[in-house]
């Protein structure tokens, strides 16, 4: 992405598997309101003012433990990190 050309907000989609109701996507640190499309995929928006210059930006998904009554899912944790670069 240009940061010149940001739109004011934009959607990321991550892709995974075994993601719950409560998994959630957090950019650079700031959890973000996450719509659990399906087990398989989650989606958030991104606005402008999280980006306020060029450079890297790390999004992951997070799940708490602890959820056993949610699809099966009990240990929870936080994904690697993917990497979203502005110039």
């Amino acid at each position: 992405m240009v940061f010149s050309e940001l739109p004011t907000s934009f959607v990321i989609t991550a892709t995974g598997s075994d993601f719950v109701s409560s998994s959630g996507m957090v950019f650079n640190g700031a959890p973000l309101a996450t719509t659990v499309t399906s087990t398989s995929q989650l989606m958030a928006t991104v606005t402008s003012p999280m980006i306020p210059a060029p450079g890297s930006f790390n999004v992951v998904v997070h799940t708490p433990g602890g959820v056993t009554g949610d699809l099966g899912c009990s240990s929870g944790g936080t994904s690697r990190g993917q990497v979203l670069t502005v110039n």
